[in-house]
């Protein structure tokens, strides 16, 4: 029941009658066995695995997914003017999205597959695009449904396509989203606002009456080239506005 003071230990009685010690804040604090004194010493500057990537290592590199909104020969032409670019592409094609192809056009599913790189599942979740350490430098929607544009919007990653659009905003990636709807309802509107305050780009692929086409391959190829150009890839191959024609 007794303590005696003393300058930098204090002893109490313990229950069985011996004396215990306890260390006041004067005392030195215990060092661990085996300490070094070297601070971080595990982070010798040797031993630090990182250096940057060498400029030219990879090709300009794309995530491309194709969903079941009408609209299926603007990504057909995208992908041939990628092909063309030497854009390194990795593909992703909802289900409904070859629906779509074999309704609107005559290219097969395997023909659309030969233009990419590297294809992808939609169900395959563990794919490299749904990773944030995946290099790349920027994916585009193209055609752009609003159910895709809904589960972008809410972060609902149930499958790859909207996974990898939620790893482009995540990361600070460019996101094109070529959305094909009309009417637009308040929904609609609202995702599409969202997302683009969330950083993405909203492409609607209207048509450019005023290059004067004279066929729809006129109009898509003028839709793929302003893409591109959102995209930060500048092309030939479309008109660019030079004034009024006299």
């Amino acid at each position: 029941m007794l303590s005696h003071f003393r300058s930098s230990r204090s002893t109490v009685a313990t229950p069985e009658g011996s004396v215990a010690s306890i260390a006041s804040s004067t005392d030195s604090p215990p060092q661990k066995s085996g300490h070094t004194g070297t601070p971080l010493g595990y982070l010798a500057e040797e031993e630090v695995p990182f250096a940057l990537i060498p400029e030219g290592t990879r090709r300009t590199r794309f995530v491309v997914a194709i969903t079941g909104a009408t609209g299926a020969t603007i990504a057909v032409r995208l992908l041939q003017a990628l092909r063309a670019l030497d854009i390194e592409v990795h593909l992703i094609m909802s289900k409904w999205a070859a629906s779509t192809l074999r309704y609107e056009t005559d290219v097969t599913v395997e023909q659309i597959k030969s233009l990419a790189d590297h294809v992808y599942s939609p169900s395959d979740v563990s794919a490299p695009p749904s990773s944030g350490s995946f290099l790349h430098d920027g994916m585009i929607v193209v055609p752009c449904s609003m159910k895709t544009l809904a589960a972008i919007r809410i972060g609902f990653c149930d499958e790859l396509i909207s996974r990898a659009a939620d790893v482009c905003l995540k990361e600070n990636r460019k996101l094109l989203l070529a959305v094909r709807e009309t009417p637009l309802s308040e929904i609609h509107l609202e995702n599409m606002l969202f997302l683009r305050r969330a950083g993405a780009i909203i492409f609607p692929p209207l048509p450019a009456y005023y290059i004067r086409p004279e066929s729809v391959d006129d109009l898509t190829n003028q839709t793929v080239g302003r893409m591109l150009d959102s995209m930060g890839v500048h092309t030939t191959g479309f008109e660019r506005w030079s004034g009024l024609r006299k």
